[in-house]
């Protein structure tokens, strides 16, 4: 009995060692088979690949834009609103200037222009605000069309795939059993995964891009319109000079 201990206490370590082993090497081959997918996909797996590093970089590129030119547009109207009826109107230039946000540098573009016709300085308000959320919107249509290529080019691929897997099976004269035939056709649903992959990672990120740009855009508009309602206003007489008629 003592000697079954012995030999059991003995045995112990050697299966945590070998344990510990085989995971390590589940884990190293978990990450090398990932890789070997990749490469059985075959050369279509090249341009997937480089549509999902560029589907990152425009996500990330525009939600940076996006956060730079956010900002409190009620606070920044009605802050300009104060200048104009003071009739600092150098003021709120230079408080835009300081700012320089989208919606500032709309508003930037009336105060410049006051004392001219009050349609002039609506239509330099309009035109500011167009070029601004151009300026958002910006590569965002790459997002649009990499959506649209990348499961086009998975489905590319899947068919190169199942042609060469059935060339082999020609080549085999038929004799091939249904492990063989199996195998041929995953490896050829490899880039249509892909492509998928691809795609809705960049339709979700198109779509999540617009949907903060058309929240900006309205603010804008709305702080135009703001802006174009207070120059209607009746002014004082010792203001009528900074203020078109």
């Amino acid at each position: 009995m003592p000697s079954a201990l012995l030999t059991a206490a003995t045995a112990l370590p050697q299966q945590v060692d070998t344990t510990a082993l085989d995971t390590t090497q589940t884990a190293s081959g978990q990450a090398s088979s990932l890789l070997d997918i990749l490469v059985l996909g075959g050369w279509v797996m090249v341009p997937l690949v480089l549509l999902s590093l560029l589907t990152i970089y425009l996500l990330v590129e525009r939600l940076i834009t996006i956060r730079q030119a956010a900002s409190d547009p009620e606070a920044i109207t009605d802050r300009v609103r104060e200048f104009v009826r003071n009739g600092n109107v150098e003021a709120g230039i230079q408080y835009c200037e300081e700012k320089d946000v989208p919606i500032t540098r709309i508003l930037q573009q009336g105060l410049e222009r006051l004392g001219r016709p009050i349609s002039e300085i609506q239509d330099a308000v309009q035109a500011a605000g167009k070029h601004e959320t151009f300026d958002l919107e910006k590569r965002t249509n790459l997002l649009a069309s990499i959506a649209g290529i990348a499961p086009m080019l998975g489905f590319f691929g899947t068919v190169v795939g199942m042609i060469r897997a059935f060339q082999q099976i020609q080549n085999l004269q038929g004799n091939v059993n249904p492990s063989v035939l199996a195998g041929g056709i995953w490896e050829a649903l490899i880039t249509t995964a892909a492509g998928l992959l691809v795609g809705i990672l960049a339709l979700f990120s198109y779509n999540y891009l617009m949907g903060r740009i058309r929240r900006l855009s309205n603010d804008m508009e709305r702080s135009a319109t703001d802006f174009i309602d207070l120059l209607q206003e009746p002014v004082s007489p010792e203001r009528s000079e900074e203020l078109p008629s």
